[in-house]
């Protein structure tokens, strides 16, 4: 069941450098202008349903399995399009607007202008 789907639209030239900390960054076009530059801008699109660890983060065909899910991760990403993703694989979410997902053996995701970033049950 697929209960987020969004596409990148643009990806801010220094988004790439929280590659060294596991993190991408995800944000609407409302994005600050302060913040752009260190994000993924997405289309904003209605959350279907309850983000919860057990689910995937599908992203270029690649299946990272959510860990934990931040307090304010599901309301954040419906209302701003706006989530870190950490692939730390924690089980414990440490920033409310974080969902953690799991390498599971994939590579780390380089996305680009028009990939499609998924959130499977």
């Amino acid at each position: 069941m697929n209960i987020y789907s969004t596409t990148v639209v643009t990806v801010g030239p220094d988004a790439e450098m929280f590659r060294e900390q596991d993190m991408i960054i995800l944000f609407g076009s409302e994005a600050p202008d302060n913040l752009k530059d260190f994000c993924y801008i997405i289309e904003r699109t209605d959350v279907a349903g309850d983000i919860i660890p057990g689910q995937q983060v599908v992203i270029g065909g690649n299946r990272y399995p959510i860990t934990a899910v931040g307090e304010v991760a599901q309301k954040n990403l419906g209302a701003l399009g706006h989530i870190s993703l950490v692939f730390n694989g924690s089980t414990k979410a440490e920033m409310g607007g974080t969902i953690y997902v799991d390498l599971a053996g994939q590579p780390f995701p380089l996305l680009k202008a028009n990939d499609t970033v998924a959130i499977e049950a």
